[in-house]
């Protein structure tokens, strides 16, 4: 937490909105002059406001690109990188302030919203929406674009004219949204931000470690919200790979996990932080790992051309913990990956979206006797 708060402080101290963030950006002079423009009325009646953040509603909020892998640029926006076709969604309830065609960043959607706030949505392929018209958080606004070699949105903040730093609303990697209440204070020409609140909440993992009593022992079930489980704290286990198998049954017999394939001698990751209880090699598994997560999980790795931990090691989730390969009975190099609840198996995409390598955002409820739902 207190890394958390020293990163929300170097925020701050870089977030006034001046002439120098203005000459960061990528738009031309002559596109500035449409695209920064004050918001009347902001500061009629005050010098300051504040955004509240941690009131609203799930259906209140939504990242712009919800599958895209999102990177700062310059300290003041974002490149959204994802596929093809994919739809831009509003980030909160407002009115398209403008939706036109600029000759550096193709067609450009602007949406003042209730809050005070403008997102900026630039690079799209097209836009959906019309200046004067009322959207609601997560209506799609637009269709990504396409230079040729990737898909991307280039995604911003404005307040009253001026940009700011996304990273002081959004934890990035995670696309969420901060739950903190912001003040915005006019200074002069300039905009100042400063979190006057921020609401604590617990961080969730599924490291043993972390977890003071099982929730079972007192009660006969207990519910799991993986949406809650933050970024640092999970890892597909074989990004970039492809289901060669699902999980299930086979005529007689059921696949206890999934396969997962991408080359030979790839890097194998732990997909929560946990403790290593076996490794090394295991009949048709040939060389083999299993880690101990909280709650009575466990995550099983299998094929692998080397392991790289040790039975009784602690492991972070995205840690490396061997390569995959064609051990044991596999007729092809690959990640043979199970998930287990207190032993027996269950479907890994319960966890997890294969085909985007994300965590889903599921609530699962959990059950004494063994039950997942």
């Amino acid at each position: 937490m207190k890394k958390f708060h020293s990163y929300i402080t170097l925020c701050l101290l870089a977030l006034l909105v001046s002439g120098e963030l203005h000459a960061q950006h990528q738009f031309s002079a002559t596109e500035q002059a449409v695209i920064s423009v004050p918001t009347p009325g902001l500061f009629t009646h005050s010098n300051a406001f504040e955004i509240n953040f941690t009131i609203l509603k799930d259906n209140e909020y939504s990242f712009p690109l919800p599958v895209g892998k999102a990177e700062v640029i310059g300290g003041q926006a974002l490149e959204i990188t994802t596929t093809k076709g994919d739809a831009v969604k509003a980030m909160f309830a407002g009115t398209v302030r403008m939706a036109r065609r600029s000759e550096q960043y193709g067609n450009v959607v602007i949406i003042r919203h209730d809050n005070g706030l403008e997102t900026v949505y630039a690079r799209n392929a097209q836009n959906l929406v019309k200046p004067g018209q009322r959207v609601k958080a997560g209506q799609t606004v637009a269709i990504v674009g396409n230079d040729g070699q990737k898909a991307t949105c280039y995604f911003a903040f404005l307040i009253n004219g001026g940009w700011i730093n996304p990273e002081t609303i959004l934890e990035v990697k995670g696309h969420k949204l901060r739950r903190q209440v912001v003040q915005c204070r006019k200074s002069g020409n300039h905009v100042v931000l400063t979190v006057t609140k921020e609401e604590k909440q617990a961080k969730l993992t599924l490291d043993p470690d972390d977890v003071d009593e099982d929730p079972l022992l007192k009660n006969a079930t207990f519910k799991l919200d993986l949406g809650k489980i933050e970024q640092e704290h999970w890892s597909y286990p074989l990004p970039g790979a492809h289901i060669i198998s699902q999980y299930g049954r086979r005529g007689k017999k059921t696949h206890s996990g999934v396969d997962i394939k991408t080359k030979s001698n790839d890097e194998v990751l732990a997909a929560f932080d946990g403790v290593v209880v076996q490794s090394g090699p295991y009949f048709a598994y040939g060389n083999y790992i299993v880690i101990r997560h909280a709650y009575g999980f466990s995550t099983c790795y299998s094929h692998q051309s080397k392991n790289t931990v040790r039975a009784g090691q602690k492991v972070k989730a995205g840690q490396v913990i061997g390569y995959t390969g064609q051990t044991g009975r596999a007729t092809t190099p690959h990640l043979h990956f199970e998930l287990r609840f207190k032993s027996r198996t269950i479907n890994p995409g319960v966890f997890f979206d294969h085909a985007n390598y994300k965590l889903k955002a599921n609530v699962l409820t959990l059950g004494r006797n063994g039950s997942v739902r």
